[in-house]
């Protein structure tokens, strides 16, 4: 085996200048040169090697050691504890306990890696926050956490003392991974001597100041992070760009910050692209493990798996033996049972003192003898088997399970219940005293307790009466457990037990004694059951391990109710008739000494102890010069299994030696639930050498392999043994992971130990206990070796020379990170060796992998000082991201800071892990500083996909991919022979219709508009609607002096005047352009639309109804009548009749203008023809089949679109009644359109995906309430969603889902497509058969294809049919693929209607050719949309088989990425899952960052968990990083009246940093 082993100065061998510290060291261990002395000869020494920092007093570089020179062997540069003696000490900030935590020789290789990073100038953004987020409240500001916390399970406490100056100077020289100095200022970057000791920090502003005027070289193009072969060239560039308008809008405070050119050229002014430039920056470094470049099938993507680097080293020894340990000696007087032990010592030996319990000041204040053990224990058995229930119906019998209730602090109430049910024979679980009903790992206990069918717990009459009770004083109900009965077990409850009754002491068998609970890496609490005979014979294992005699008195500083504190304490103390001082917890915290104190007084034989009574110990040793540890012949550290904890012995040693401490009687030990004690250092012999050390690479053993540590000082770990194997017990190390197989003699494996001496089993689970107490080891071809069963223990390590045990750390804390182990112990000590004073509490870390995207992903969260700036955080993390990389070489995922106190405890104080991992997946961590960085960490993503050139819609793909043949094509059914009437043939033009239903039906109503209220505000008759037209016409000729052809803003609220309006226009052949009015509350929002539609439709005359332009009461209201050239505000109408209406000369002259803004900023306008809109009526009114004597109700903007269609055409066309209800008067009452639908009687409805989610939302929970006001919709036949998107299936469910209690059938929803192209493509009408679903696979949809899936398939989307292809000759085609649809239909608009009248783009749009096939002749237009059609097993009217078009979305929405094409609504459907506090989400690219927005509808404190959690499901779920996530108020994501999201709108907002963001996090 390669082990070094180096004697007693570990140290010296893993410094960076080993000959000089040599020599430094050797002087002050010689004792002939003062401190003084020693810190000149030192730095003069070590100057050549330690670059001095410019500008730092040297006397703060120097390093503060203890004076007391060590006259041991132990070095100093190892041993020496700064803590207690420096100078500098008292004054640091909350520094009495801050030094314990440390390994000397690990800061120094922390240290010494960050000066390496000093070269690599790397700017971090550093996120944004509101002000107001994280204020602390008082309380939490005043009370700074328990930093004395001991983690009892988790090691993150036992780290070490002792810095040494070298790395303060390395440290101090070198630059902070935030690159400070930018401004030129020299500041020495956190080197904690220099912060802490009140020197000035010389940076000056905020460190976003300090991004925003820096300049970073070669920033013109910005590196394209995704590595897509071009950015996304199929979108104009004019969609790409925020308006360079923004700059004009600059905030005062950002007017120092440095222009900066974006991607694209235009220059943006804004702290946020600064501060995304800078991340693109730092992400131009590459990523460890370079991307294997192999084939990526086009249809699967494929996740790349590590491949195993040909360098790593491999285990190269022969297969290890199993190792024997010496023979347990028979005794003749050992006892047959525990119990009868007790006996024996409670009847001869009663006066003897067993137990001594201390009070909260250290005192002892009661002694139990063993004749009090024996009579107490007695009566409680009595008690519990025959007075609890009836004589014939007992609460208890033998085998029973009870709990044990003790606190901490009564060691001998609960000594003499553990007794109590060993004589009833029934079985102790002792646990936790449960102190609220939420207790972290609480319900995990109550699983325990429930799979034990335990219904009694035993406590003490004080503990009952601290219990959490309810009002009417009962105790609760607490999370998860099952009923139990309460039962006091203090002396004056218990029944004295007859003479003649006796309790039962057989020899010790194989029924259980006692069961231990152990946590589990998941958090769930598992049984560990002992049986009689296994603890037994651990007590005689222990006994002569431990070569302990009657008598002796020993010093417990341990939890009594589990592990070594038991076996010593409780067990082995009764078999051997030894005395126990126990110490508990809370006195620890309150009198750091009191077990020195307690050796001292009752001169201790034993102490039994963990490495954090040792900090503590040194802490306060100060106070007490006159304590000896002379009696001590064994020290046992009981966590002796963290490798850390070898500096805290040395660090003791070194101090207490003087003290008369003997340095072989420092024996540390490794324990583990299951196998219980696997190795014990025996007590040495005075002068014989101590034990060696072993210094292995950390790079080895995370391949699971032993080296010596030879090429990097920086990455070593050094361990001490835990002794030999317990006599009688037998040891081997298997695999970790897979079958039990032997490992090599220098390999890492799980020890496993076979013994009598162990746990038999989990209770009542026995599949987990076969693979944990039933390992029958195998060699490497897989046979067993022997039949003896091993017992796994959970813990890593090897056997070195001489047969030491030697372990490397805990399974539990294992994280495999692609495919290299690390240990989470080793990740917290390289945390707090980066110097923190000003940031986290030392040994508040918790370090967990949580598994995103097919690999674990490292995550660590600290405790923050209230204090703590919010740069000396960032810097902090920073530091730490880079510290765990160069040592460990692995990155870290997500590192997150919470307030002080809030991480999840255990019972005796440290970090619950299980719980804390728990609260970041579920998003209720709360942190207030958070960094994550997975561009560095994820490095498996699928390679990008290359783009096919040239591929037309019905080529065959190579490989048989698309076998599209035929060209998908539907068409919708022939208008031909079903025409009702002479209508159409007569009129072409709708003027005409109007005019000739004015004289034949002039009172048949048309229109009714109801207010908020749902009364009629107003109605139109067909002979109303002609006669109004009229006079406006008459207007337009005498006042306005237009010419036909001329165009006409109408500025309307929704209503009849604004179809008056209208016909108006068409009366006087002036061509209507309908706008929406701008909004008062949003003038700067909603006005530079109508002055852009005014000025591109040359901007003849807008006009706005009686009611509606505000006053001008401010300067930018004075702008709407500026925009405008001449203004009609129309009051009067003249009675004046008009002399002819305008007839066009030709049905293809236009009708009206439709401007609508797309959801990319897109302002487009289309020319619609005469010819038309009689056809678009007339296939509505077929589809619909709209009669005369039909009611509809429509709930829609009548602006653009079909909502313009509906609004105002069809009626007039079809001559049925529209009952208009405008959707802003549903923000006032949302009954209104339900009710109105429910009292009209209404068989048809229009409405859009706004007022349908306002309904959802808002009414919800209201469904009595609305059966109550008599709402019924069982007469609804079709309500159809007008929309120009992918049908969102999700709300259309949810909504007939909520409203089929008030009779919505669940046929009756569905939508209708339109594009800007042709308004009207799809409409699910009443005969056509009902809408079809079908799901299809995301990962395909990404890579343009379409692939049909089942139900419930991973990745799969569900998308809806959306509607029926209008009747008229409309055709579609598209291919099997989901590519752009086009139309050829009568009623496609003529054209784009522009300023400039950019001829390519309408070519390209309206007239465009296929290059193949029969349709290569039909002019087609293009209506950016993707899509397909797929041929259904239904029929359609016309007989023949239905063609379904599925619509996925809009071609200038998708985003291209990694050269794959992603639908917002997707990604933006994910995140919306995550968590509850969610309102919305919006997505967007910025130079192929995805940058995510999300609205918080929960309290603030929420908005950095959602950091991760978007983080992660977009990755899981899209294979995809997200660059920055936005955590914004609810409502500022812009949403149109359509109810789609405005994301260019929002990413323009994000650039000019107008958003106000709560929480901005750059993803590294």
């Amino acid at each position: 085996v390669h082990v070094c082993f180096c004697g007693s100065h570990p140290a010296l061998f893993a410094a960076q200048m080993s000959e000089c510290r040599n020599l430094t060291s050797l002087f002050l261990v010689l004792g002939d040169i003062t401190q003084k002395g020693y810190e000149k000869k030192r730095a003069k020494l070590l100057a050549p090697y330690v670059p001095q920092t410019q500008g730092v007093d040297p006397a703060l570089q120097k390093e503060t050691r203890t004076q007391t020179p060590a006259p041991s062997a132990a070095p100093a540069s190892a041993s020496s504890s700064s803590s207690s003696s420096s100078k500098f000490h008292r004054a640091r900030s909350g520094g009495a306990r801050d030094e314990r935590y440390r390994s000397d020789i690990h800061t120094e290789a922390v240290q010494a890696a960050l000066a390496k990073h000093k070269e690599q100038k790397m700017a971090l953004p550093m996120p944004t926050k509101r002000r107001s987020t994280f204020v602390q409240s008082p309380a939490d500001a005043c009370t700074p956490p328990d930093t004395s916390s001991a983690s009892e399970d988790e090691g993150s406490l036992r780290r070490q003392a002792a810095l040494s100056a070298a790395l303060h100077q390395s440290l101090q020289n070198a630059e902070s991974w935030i690159n400070r100095s930018i401004q030129g200022s020299s500041t020495s970057s956190s080197a904690s001597s220099t912060l802490s000791h009140g020197e000035g920090k010389g940076t000056s502003g905020s460190l976003a100041d300090v991004f925003a005027n820096t300049r970073i070289e070669n920033f013109s193009v910005p590196p394209d992070v995704t590595a897509t072969t071009s950015s996304s060239s199929a979108r104009p560039a004019a969609i790409d760009l925020p308006p360079s308008g923004i700059v004009k809008g600059m905030h005062k405070g950002s007017n120092r910050s440095s222009l900066m050119d974006t991607a694209d050229g235009v220059p943006v002014s804004s702290r946020v692209s600064t501060k995304i430039q800078q991340l693109l920056n730092t992400l131009k470094r590459p990523k460890r493990p370079p991307l294997k470049e192999f084939f990526v099938d086009d249809f699967e993507e494929i996740v790349e798996v590590p491949q195993p680097d040909p360098n790593q080293p491999k285990p190269e020894g022969r297969q290890m033996t199993p190792v024997k340990g010496e023979p347990l000696g028979v005794v003749c007087n050992w006892p047959p049972a525990l119990e009868a032990a007790l006996q024996r010592w409670g009847t001869t030996q009663a006066k003897c003192p067993c137990l001594t319990a201390l009070d909260v000041t250290g005192k002892p204040v009661y002694t139990l003898t063993y004749g009090k053990l024996w009579s107490r224990s007695l009566k409680l058995a009595y008690t519990l088997l025959n007075k609890l229930g009836t004589k014939n119906e007992p609460v208890l019998k033998p085998g029973d399970r009870v709990a044990l209730v003790y606190p901490n602090n009564d060691p001998v109430m609960f000594m003499v219940a553990f007794y109590g049910c060993l004589l009833a024979e029934v079985i102790p679980v002792p646990i936790e005293v449960p102190l609220t009903r939420k207790d972290a790992g609480g319900q995990q206990i109550g699983f325990l307790l429930g799979s034990c069918g335990i219904a009694l717990a035993l406590t003490t009459e004080v503990c009952l009466k601290g219990l959490p009770k309810t009002q009417n004083g009962e105790i609760v109900q607490f999370k998860g457990w099952p009923r139990l009965k309460w039962v006091v077990t203090d002396s004056k409850y218990l029944s004295k037990s007859p003479k003649d009754w006796q309790p039962n002491i057989s020899a010790a068998g194989t029924e259980p004694a006692y069961i231990e609970y152990k946590t589990s890496k998941e958090g769930s609490v598992m049984g560990v059951t002992v049986s009689r005979i296994a603890m037994l014979s651990h007590c005689q294992a222990l006994s002569q391990a431990c070569n302990y005699s009657e008598g002796e008195t020993i010093v417990n500083v341990l939890d009594f109710k589990k592990d070594a504190g038991l076996w010593h304490g409780i067990l082995t103390n009764v078999m051997n008739k030894l005395h126990t001082i126990s110490v508990p917890y809370s006195v620890m915290k309150t009198c750091p000494l009191s077990w020195v104190q307690r050796v001292h007084a009752h001169k201790a034989k034993v102490a039994l102890v963990k490495c954090r009574d040792l900090h503590w110990a040194m802490m306060a040793h100060r106070d007490q010069r006159d304590v000896s540890l002379s009696s001590l012949r064994m020290l046992i550290v009981t966590d002796g299994a963290n490798p850390w904890s070898v500096s805290s012995c040395d660090a003791f040693l070194s101090l207490f030696q003087s003290h008369g401490l003997k340095p072989e009687a420092i024996c540390p030990c490794a324990t583990s639930p299951e196998a219980m004690t696997i190795a014990i250092r025996r007590p040495g012999v005075p002068g014989a050498p101590l034990p060696g050390r072993a210094i292995l690479s950390m790079n080895g053993l995370s391949f699971g392999v032993i080296r010596v540590n030879t090429e990097d000082k920086n990455s070593a770990l050094t361990v001490q043994d835990v002794g030999h194997v317990m006599p009688g017990g037998m040891m081997c190390i298997v695999k970790p992971d897979g079958p039990p197989q032997l490992c090599k003699t220098d390999e890492i494996g799980e020890i496993c130990v076979s013994s009598r001496a162990g746990g038999m089993m989990y209770y009542g689970l026995a599949g987990v206990t076969k693979n944990t107490f039933e390992v029958i080891p195998v060699n490497s071809s897989g046979s067993p070796v022997g039949d003896v069963p091993f017992v796994r223990s959970g813990l890593l390590g090897f056997v070195g020379p001489g047969s030491l045990v030697f372990v490397v750390g805990k399974m539990d804390g294992l994280l495999t990170v692609s495919g290299r182990r690390h240990n989470a112990d080793d990740i917290v000590a390289t945390g707090l060796a980066v110097e923190s004073i000003k940031t986290v509490y030392r040994g508040r870390i918790a370090v967990f992998s949580v598994s995103v995207f097919y690999d674990e992903r490292i995550v660590v969260v600290a405790e923050q000082r209230p204090d703590a700036s919010e740069e000396d955080s960032f810097q902090w993390m920073s530091r730490v991201l880079q510290a765990i990389d160069s040592i460990h070489q692995v990155g870290v995922y997500c590192l997150a800071l919470v307030p002080a106190n809030t991480l999840p405890k255990t019972p005796l104080g440290g970090i619950h892990i299980s719980q804390t991992k728990q609260h970041f997946l579920e998003g209720s961590l709360h942190p207030c500083n958070i960094l994550m960085c997975p561009h560095t960490c994820v490095t498996n993503l699928p390679k990008p996909r290359q783009k096919q050139p040239g591929v037309g819609p019905a080529s065959v793909m190579v490989g048989n991919l698309v076998a599209g043949k035929r060209i998908a094509q539907a068409s919708g059914r022939d208008l031909g022979q079903i025409e009702d009437n002479d209508l159409v043939k007569k009129h072409q033009f709708l003027t005409e219709v109007l005019q000739w239903r004015a004289q034949a039906t002039p009172d048949h109503p048309l229109f009714l508009l109801l207010n908020a209220k749902g009364t009629t505000v107003c109605t139109a008759t067909c002979l109303q609607l002609h006669k109004k037209a009229e006079r406006i016409a008459s207007i337009l000729y005498e006042k306005g002096h237009l010419n036909a052809g001329d165009n006409v803003v109408l500025l309307y609220p929704p209503g009849i005047e604004l179809i008056s309006a209208f016909y108006g226009c068409l009366y006087a052949g002036c061509i209507p352009v309908t706008v929406r009015p701008p909004h008062a509350q949003s003038l700067t929002a909603t006005l530079p639309t109508v002055r852009m539609i005014v000025e591109v439709s040359n901007g003849v005359q807008p006009r706005a109804g009686r009611s509606k332009l505000p006053a001008p009461r401010h300067r930018g209201e004075k702008a709407i009548y500026k925009i405008y050239t001449s203004l009609f505000v129309l009051y009067d109408l003249p009675r004046k009749r008009l002399s002819q209406v305008y007839k066009p000369p030709t049905p293809e002259m236009l009708a009206y203008l439709d401007f609508s803004v797309s959801t990319t900023g897109m302002l487009t306008g289309v020319k619609m023809s005469h010819a038309a809109v009689s056809g678009l009526c007339r296939a509505i009114k077929l589809q619909c089949e709209l009669y005369s004597s039909r009611q509809i109700a429509i709930c829609l903007d009548p602006y653009c679109g079909l909502g313009f269609v509906l609004w105002c055409l069809c009626s007039v066309y079809s001559g049925h009644q529209s009952i208009l209800i405008p959707p802003m008067e549903l923000e006032s009452n949302l009954f209104l359109w339900l009710s109105t639908v429910s009292q009209y009687k209404i068989r048809d409805t229009f409405c859009s995906y706004s007022v349908m989610e306002l309904c959802t939302k808002g009414l919800g929970n209201q469904v009595e309430m609305l059966k109550a006001r008599g709402i019924n919709l069982s007469c609804v036949r079709t309500c159809v969603v007008v929309a120009e998107e992918r049908p969102r299936v999700s709300l259309t469910h949810s909504f007939s889902k909520l409203f089929k209690d008030i009779g919505l059938s669940s046929r009756a929803v569905s939508t209708t497509f339109g594009s800007r192209v042709n308004v009207a493509i799809c409409l699910q009408g009443t005969s056509g058969p009902d809408p079809t679903t079908v799901y299809v696979d995301l990962k395909s949809l990404r890579h343009d294809r379409v692939r049909l899936v089942e139900r419930g398939a991973p990745q799969s989307l569900l998308l809806s049919e959306s509607g029926k292809v209008i009747p008229s000759p409309v055709d579609l085609t598209v291919s099997p693929l989901p590519v752009q649809i086009w139309v050829n239909s009568p009623h496609t608009a003529s054209g784009y209607y522009t300023i400039y009248d950019n001829e390519t783009l309408q070519a390209d749009h309206f007239n465009t050719r296929l290059s193949f096939g029969d349709a290569a002749q039909t002019l087609w237009a293009r209506t950016g949309y993707l899509g397909f059609v797929r041929r259904t097993e239904l029929t359609a009217a016309s007989g023949e088989r239905h063609d379904a078009l599925y619509v996925v979305g809009a071609l200038d929405e998708t985003l291209e990425l990694r050269g794959l094409r992603y639908h917002p609504i997707d990604i933006e459907t994910s995140v919306s899952r995550t968590h509850r506090s969610i309102a919305e989400c919006a997505v967007f690219t910025w130079t192929n960052l995805l940058v995510v927005v999300v609205e918080l509808c929960g309290c603030e404190q929420e908005a950095l968990d959602l950091v991760p959690l978007v983080t992660n499901v977009v990755l899981e779920e899209h294979y995809l990083i997200v660059g920055v996530v936005v955590v914004v108020d609810p409502g500022v994501i812009p949403i149109n009246s359509r109810g789609e999201k405005q994301r260019m709108h929002l990413r323009d907002s994000f650039l000019a940093d107008q958003l106000d963001p709560i929480y901005v996090a750059y993803n590294m």
